[in-house]
């Protein structure tokens, strides 16, 4: 799956600093040709919305969990999962903010994205990670799936994957967009999968842990690649669509 995920990250990359992430989004969710849909997946008492993408495909294929934003699942979170459809994936893009409160059962629930992050950072990580197990266990169940799955997620939902790979099993392959990683030796020791970080150059805040991210990797004999974007900022796929960013 390694040549696969890489060759599937080059080629969202070439397309992302030519389109308009607001309208491109919209539009591509809109003219989309594959089968779009959301389930709810149950987790305890609570139900997590998702939002699913199938590939025009005539075999089985892998599933992809894509993790958001620190803003939630946006309209460009699911035209991700669009285009890692568009891709061979399966891709299941779950919104972490599923039953926040009474008031807010879903992302688009907040009045702004301000807000939605706000409540991002008040989720309990065992919650987030629990979510993520559930989210797991259906797409088990897919029957269009071949068995291998993989987790890509981008900014907060990059440093989710990174610490997903620690409490699964069950994983391919995982991918960090611009987040952060475990720093816990304890932590690190249980990742069975390989993962692969894609960075800013201009975004040190995250650059600053990568040596360490690679000590602690290397000590605990995990599988670390990652690649640097000269000239790139911190959450460079969304702003690159975005021709404001």
């Amino acid at each position: 799956m390694k040549n696969r995920s890489i060759g599937l990250v080059m080629l969202l990359l070439s397309a992302c600093f030519t389109l308009n992430a607001q309208d491109f989004a919209v539009r591509l969710l809109e003219n989309s040709t594959r089968h779009q849909e959301w389930v709810d997946v149950k987790s305890g008492n609570r139900k997590i919305h998702c939002f699913i993408v199938y590939p025009e495909k005539s075999v089985k294929v892998p599933v992809i969990i894509v993790i958001h934003e620190n803003r939630g699942l946006t309209d460009w979170v699911r035209s991700m999962a669009d285009q890692l459809a568009a891709a061979g994936y399966i891709a299941i893009a779950p919104d972490l903010l599923s039953g926040f409160s009474a008031n807010f059962e879903r992302t688009s629930d907040f009045a702004n994205s301000d807000e939605a992050r706000n409540a991002i950072y008040q989720l309990n990580q065992d919650q987030v990670t629990k979510d993520l197990l559930e989210v797991q266990e259906y797409v088990h169940q897919i029957e269009a799936s071949n068995g291998k799955l993989a987790v890509v997620g981008f900014c907060w939902g990059g440093s989710q994957s990174f610490r997903f790979a620690t409490n699964s099993s069950e994983l391919n392959a995982a991918l960090v967009f611009y987040g952060s990683s475990p720093k816990d030796f304890n932590e690190i020791i249980r990742i069975s999968a390989p993962v692969y970080g894609f960075y800013g150059g201009n975004d040190e805040r995250i650059n600053a842990g990568i040596p360490e991210t690679e000590k602690l990797m290397k000590e605990a004999d995990k599988e670390y690649e990652y690649v640097i974007y000269p000239g790139a900022g911190h959450a460079y796929m969304r702003m690159g669509d975005d021709p404001n960013g």
